[in-house]
């Protein structure tokens, strides 16, 4: 591998390394920073991506894994969080297969050995930011800027911000992410030759490198924006650009075609209307990754839920942060672009582009994210970071001659204080109290934090906000969590209706069904006239087959709130399901009378008439739940299939084509409508 570029080397007070020693030197570092979190356990996102996910179970089919998100839910979810990770997942599976079980020592083993791994491979990564590899006349691999990329590789394997990454086993997506980046970049580079000549073969495995970033985690796509070397570059944007578009077009089916869905607690600021505080807000969030980087020492493991206040008035002191950060990175734009020295206008260059590039996808200017602050994202940027550094106090080296013993001595207290803090923060992270405990003085305004603290630190009426709490994470599938923090609740406040009945929920949707029948009737217990409970009681007996005690609960539900729609529908839907659709008929009409303008009700009612060949009264339904809702698919569906039995195939004909226009997934649908056209071209072949 030659890389022809100038050659630069600030003399920067380091011992003279050989290769090997030198990544092993790095390898260390990387090793005596995050050591002591080998034998933690499983804490905060680890009980959702590992204990919970039975894509890691050995009984699980192995395809499950290309269909299903990071966190074990199907992607067609509308409670997925989109989040393609399948290479990751497969890590975990392996872990929990060769360990027999989750045991977290090997999960944590695994990280730590791929964090030194990734940080000895910077060194080779930062020789080519900086002057490039080259070749003895023995044909060996040499660093062309071994002092400079051996300090910031050392930096790199020592910074506090990627405890996050390696300690949190869930963190595994960025370091395999980072590992492909890598060997991706690495490969890229590997294609030139001497001669300036290019390899298609070296650029296309490093596209499957790329792909394979791409799907431990998402910013792993970035790699594709890294510098464009000389020669015939229209051949190589060629290549680049189709195999990036390729994958982005992949990762948006598969993702299908949407993108997932966060709530405000997540990320406040993307939700706020005026377009200026939103855009003042993105930059105070940057501002803040910013101050991470510089100054790694206010870490938590969630920044959301309060943790940071929107800047709401243009009074607000930290409206200046973000100006501070644009100053600066406008200043080091200009020196990148206007610098004498060519070799500083490279190195500045490339160093802030592997700092901002990829932070693109966390930055919600393409789309909106599900966080305020996240360290995790950081782990790439961070290289860009630790390459500006380590130029900047090489070029200090270089000019401030007579200071240079003290610029010895302060980059040495500076790797001491990053070494030390990683191996606090590490300890912060074995175990979930000590990690919850020590985001207080970091964020003292998040809800999680004080909803996961013991109960005797809670105010007496902060029960209601961990029932707030508990149906939030109940919303984005966090289901165990929410179960221990409505435990907590009710736990603290026995007669607390609505965390009894929350927990109920809960509980049915892990499977734990008696619990949950419990649950729901100590609500009852304390809340007699409870409809909604009522409502989701019968749910849990519709989910057990305990058909007359559905009917019956939901009955309850209709008396003490008439206008329960839900509870309503459900009894149609229940009796038509098994076969009762006389009853069925009843129970509709009876709710119309309630509730004459409910569509979902016209809509069920509609199906049973339909079932009893009542096809003009059932139609009559259909069509005024279409006029009400013109875009349900299901109704056009249903509709057609009306039609079908009834005889009317090219009204039949007209509404599949609607409904699949609408949903063109939707299940049923496009057989139904094959079977039509076969029919249809059958009569046309019959007719004189």
């Amino acid at each position: 591998m030659a890389l022809t570029l100038v050659y630069w080397d600030h003399h920067i007070p380091l011992p003279k390394l050989a290769p090997v020693q030198a990544k092993v030197a790095v390898a260390l570092v990387a090793l005596l920073c995050f050591l002591n979190s080998y034998d933690g356990e499983f804490v905060f996102d680890d009980s959702e991506a590992i204990v919970n996910n039975k894509d890691l179970r050995p009984a699980t089919p192995l395809g499950s894994i290309w269909s299903n998100d990071f966190w074990g839910s199907n992607l067609s979810s509308n409670s997925s969080h989109k989040s393609y990770r399948p290479l990751t997942v497969l890590t975990f599976r392996l872990n929990y297969l060769l360990a027999g079980g989750l045991h977290p020592i090997g999960f944590h083993v695994l990280n730590i050995t791929l964090h030194a791994v990734i940080s000895v491979l910077m060194i080779d990564v930062f020789a080519i930011l900086i002057g490039g590899l080259d070749c003895d006349e023995k044909g060996r691999t040499f660093n062309r800027a071994p002092k400079t990329s051996l300090l910031a590789a050392i930096f790199f394997a020592a910074h506090p911000v990627h405890t996050e990454s390696v300690a949190g086993i869930v963190g595994r997506a960025d370091l395999l992410c980072a590992l492909f980046f890598q060997l991706s970049f690495l490969t890229y580079c590997r294609a030139f030759n001497k001669d300036d000549s290019f390899s298609v073969k070296w650029v296309v495995v490093s596209l499957v490198l790329c792909a394979a970033a791409m799907l431990c985690k998402e910013q792993g796509i970035t790699v594709l924006l890294r510098e464009m070397l000389r020669t015939r570059l229209l051949t190589r944007l060629a290549l680049l650009g189709l195999g990036g578009l390729l994958m982005l077009y992949a990762r948006w089916r598969i993702m299908g075609t949407g993108p997932p869905a966060f709530t405000e607690v997540d990320n406040p600021a993307s939700f706020e209307e005026n377009i200026f505080i939103r855009i003042v807000n993105y930059n105070y969030y940057y501002s803040l990754n910013a101050w991470l980087l510089l100054c790694p020492w206010w870490l938590c493991f969630d920044w959301s839920m309060g943790c940071v206040p929107l800047i709401m008035s243009a009074t607000d002191w930290r409206i200046v942060l973000p100006l501070l950060l644009w100053c600066i990175l406008i200043g080091l734009m200009n020196q990148a672009l206007c610098s004498p020295d060519s070799q500083r206008r490279r190195t500045l260059t490339l160093g802030l582009v592997l700092l901002l590039v990829p932070f693109l996808p966390a930055c919600n200017i393409f789309f909106r994210v599900g966080f305020v602050v996240a360290e995790r994202v950081l782990y790439l940027s961070s290289a860009g970071y630790c390459l500006l550094l380590a130029f900047s106090l090489g070029h200090c080296c270089c000019h401030w001659t007579k200071q240079r013993k003290l610029l010895c001595v302060l980059v040495l207290a500076l790797l001491c204080v990053y070494v030390v803090r990683c191996a606090l923060r590490s300890h912060q992270w074995r175990s979930e109290q000590s990690l919850f405990f020590s985001a207080l003085s970091v964020c003292p305004l998040n809800a999680k934090v004080k909803a996961q603290l013991p109960s005797v630190l809670l105010h007496p009426n902060y029960v209601h906000a961990m029932n707030n709490l508990g149906n939030i994470l109940k919303e984005k599938n966090e289901l165990t969590e929410a179960e221990q923090l409505l435990s907590k609740a009710v736990s603290i406040q026995p007669d607390f209706a609505a965390a009894w009945m929350n927990l109920g929920i809960v509980q049915n949707s892990l499977g734990k069904f008696e619990e949950a029948e419990q649950s729901y009737w100590n609500a009852i217990r304390f809340r007699r006239k409870y409809p909604d409970c009522y409502y989701n009681l019968g749910r849990l007996y519709a989910d057990q087959n305990r058909h007359v005690d559905a009917l019956n609960a939901w009955r309850n539900a209709t008396v003490l709130k008439p206008n329960h729609s839900l509870a309503w529908n459900n009894m149609v839907i229940l009796l038509d399901n098994t076969g009762n659709l006389g009853q069925a008929e009843l129970i509709g009409r009876e709710a119309l009378k309630l509730l004459p303008n409910d569509h979902t009700i016209m809509f069920s009612l509609a199906n049973v008439l339909g079932k009893l060949q009542k096809y003009k009264e059932s139609e009559g339904f259909f069509l005024h739940a279409l006029r009400i809702s013109p875009n349900a698919a299901s109704c056009h569906g249903n509709l057609a299939v009306l039609y079908h039995r009834w005889g009317k195939l090219e009204l039949a004909k007209r509404h599949y084509e609607l409904s699949l226009k609408l949903d063109p997934k939707a299940p049923g649908t496009r057989d139904n409508y094959n079977m039509l056209q076969r029919k249809l071209d059958q009569l046309k072949r019959s007719a004189p």
